[in-house]
C-alpha cells in the first residue's frame, strides 16, 4: 500500500494535475524495465497533462483519471468547489500559494451553505486546496482521501506490471466536467485502430452494491453501455471465478460519458471497487474489493 498512500498524498485537483503526472512519468521510467513488456510512452504537450501506456499490440483501452476534487479559493475568504466534494465544517484542507504552505480549516455558512475557510492570512484568489490526507489501513479496508480515484491509477500501474497487449491511459479532468478523453479516444482510435474500453475508476457503496463482495461491474450509470460489449465482460468475469458485483445506477459518469459522446465507435464499461463515504476525507474501500479489481483487469486485458 505504500504506492497507494504516496499517491493519495499528492494533491491533483481537476486543472492542477501536473505534479501527478511527473510523479506518474517517474515511476514509470523507474519501473517499467521490470515489466513483463516496454510500453510506448506517449506524453507532453500534445496530451496536455495525460499520458498513454501502449503494449503490444493493443485491442483495449483502460482509461484512469488522475485528478481528484477540491476547492478554490474566490475573494476574500470564499471557497468555491472543484467537482462535488463532500464538504461539513472542520475539513482540513491544504495546499500552497506564492507566501507558503496552507493548512486551513473548511468553513460553511449556517444560513446560505457558502464556503469559506479559516486561516491566519488570506489566501492568494485562485489558489486550488485538497483534502488533508490521513492514510490509515486495517487488516481489511484502507481508508483516505482520494482513493476515488488513486485506486483506480493504483490498479492501473500494477497492471502495467504483467500486461502484455493493451493501453493505459492516464486521462485528466474527469472530475470537473471531462475533457481531455475525447482527444485521446480521437488519438488512440486513428492511431491503433482501438475501440473497446475498460474505465477503472471507483464507484459507489449502495443498498446493491456492498463491501467486500468484489468490484463492480456497471451496467449503467446515468449513461448506458452498450449490452452486448457488456455481456462480453460479464461472461470473462463469471469464468474466471473471481469475485465480482453488478452495477445498476440511474445517475452519475466516468470517463465512458466522453467516450459514449464522442465521434469515435467506442465500447466501453466502467469496471471499478466500491468505497463508502464518497467524495469526502475518508473515502474507505475494502481489500478484498481492492484485490479483486486489479485480477479482474488482468483477466480482461487478456481475454477481450
Amino acid at each position: 500500500m505504500e504506492l497507494l498512500e504516496a499517491l493519495c498524498r499528492l494533491p491533483a485537483p481537476s486543472g492542477s494535475e501536473a505534479p501527478l503526472t511527473a510523479f506518474l512519468l517517474e515511476y514509470i521510467e523507474q519501473h517499467a524495465p521490470g515489466w513483463r513488456v516496454q510500453p510506448r510512452v506517449l506524453a507532453g504537450e500534445e496530451f496536455q497533462d495525460c499520458i498513454i501506456l501502449c503494449f503490444g499490440q493493443p485491442r483495449t483501452a483502460v482509461f484512469a483519471h488522475i485528478d481528484s476534487i477540491g476547492f478554490t479559493v474566490r475573494y476574500g475568504r470564499q471557497l468555491v468547489r472543484i467537482g462535488g466534494p463532500d464538504a461539513e465544517p472542520g475539513y482540513r484542507l491544504v495546499g500552497q500559494d506564492s507566501q507558503g504552505a496552507i493548512e486551513c480549516t473548511l468553513t460553511v455558512d449556517e444560513q446560505t451553505g457558502a464556503l469559506g475557510y479559516e486561516f491566519t492570512r488570506d489566501i492568494e484568489r485562485g489558489t486550488p486546496l485538497t483534502f488533508a490526507c490521513d492514510f490509515r489501513q486495517t487488516d481489511t479496508t484502507v481508508q483516505s482521501c482520494y482513493l476515488d480515484n488513486r485506486l483506480g491509477v493504483w490498479t492501473a500501474l500494477r497492471l502495467c506490471e504483467t500486461l502484455e497487449h493493451g493501453l493505459v491511459v492516464f486521462s485528466c479532468y474527469e472530475e470537473h466536467g471531462g475533457g481531455t478523453v475525447k482527444f485521446l479516444a480521437k488519438h488512440i482510435y486513428e492511431t491503433y485502430g482501438v475501440h473497446q474500453a475498460l474505465v477503472c475508476d471507483i464507484t459507489w457503496v449502495t443498498e446493491g452494491v456492498h463491501a467486500g463482495q468484489g468490484c463492480a461491474i456497471s451496467l449503467r450509470d446515468s449513461l448506458i453501455p452498450r449490452r452486448s460489449y457488456v455481456e462480453r465482460i460479464r461472461r470473462i468475469a463469471r469464468e474466471s471465478g473471481i469475485a465480482h458485483q453488478l452495477e445498476v445506477e440511474g445517475s452519475g459518469g466516468s470517463d465512458g460519458k466522453e467516450l459514449q459522446h464522442g465521434a469515435q465507435p467506442w465500447d466501453w464499461c466502467f469496471v471499478g471497487a466500491p468505497e463508502d463515504n464518497v467524495h469526502t476525507p475518508d473515502e474507505l474501500v475494502h481489500k478484498a474489493d481492492i484485490d479483486s479489481m486489479l485480477r479482474l483487469y488482468q483477466v480482461l486485458m487478456r481475454e477481450l
